[in-house]
């Protein structure tokens, strides 16, 4: 069974223009994010999943400088960019995760995917659906192909297409879904890059580490001693579906 993870990305995003290739600590937020997703022991296959539009060119340029897969699709209609790139790429299983995760931990990575492929006849797992538990920005949503296969031709909604997977979850009716919540909660935690602040937080736990080699345990450890760093963009609002 072939685990493909697929990274939406794209240059022009609304808050944050141009976010994926800004540098963090000598490399683009995108390479950080490939290079952390990497260390996953059950990722098969990393495909980079950008635009048509000749803006994202910059991305397609760093993922052949980098040798990496890519597919380029729809800028709006992001379930059809999923879908192409994940047949493209003959995968079984889907991971999804967006570019703007540069903290994202391969083993909770790991860990979701783990208890994805231990549960029978299961069609999605997230550890994103509410109530969140996890911290923002380690966000990571496993699906069957076949689930998103029928997402792709059963959701009319271009709203909802952009987000790739509110068919699937939204319809527990229709396919079976899973929560993974975590032991503790960890959801007032912003480890996202949406914004200045964002980018300012992310700065500051990457220049504490010196390089993308830190877990989620290194950084709540770092953050206990330096609370004041948590404010940096503790009061930014979530863009809502």
């Amino acid at each position: 069974m072939k685990i493909v993870a697929i990274i939406q990305a794209r240059m022009g995003s609304t808050r944050l223009p141009g976010k994926v290739m800004m540098d963090l600590l000598g490399e683009p937020v995108l390479a950080r994010v490939v290079n952390r997703l990497r260390r996953s022991k059950l990722i098969d296959e990393i495909i980079i999943a950008t635009t048509n539009l000749p803006i994202d060119d910059v991305i397609v340029t760093l993922c052949q400088e980098r040798q990496w897969l890519y597919f380029r699709g729809d800028q709006n209609d992001v379930l059809d960019r999923y879908y192409q790139a994940a047949k493209a790429n003959h995968a079984d299983n889907v991971v999804r995760i967006t570019s703007d995760c540069p903290m994202i931990d391969p083993e909770i990575v790991d860990l979701v995917i783990g208890i994805f492929l231990n549960l029978p006849d299961i069609d999605y797992v997230s550890n994103s659906l509410p109530p969140r538990s996890f911290p923002r920005g380690l966000d990571t949503e496993v699906m069957t192909f076949k689930a998103l296969e029928r997402a792709w031709i059963e959701d009319e909604d271009p709203k909802m297409r952009e987000h790739v997977t509110p068919y699937i979850y939204r319809n527990p009716n229709k396919f079976n879904i899973r929560s993974v919540v975590n032991n503790k909660d960890l959801s007032s935690y912003r480890w996202t890059l949406d914004t200045p602040e964002d980018l300012a937080f992310i700065q500051t736990v990457y220049g504490h580490f010196g390089d993308d080699h830190f877990t989620t345990r290194d950084v709540l450890e770092y953050l206990d001693k330096h609370p004041e760093y948590v404010s940096i963009n503790r009061h930014i609002q979530q863009k809502e579906i």
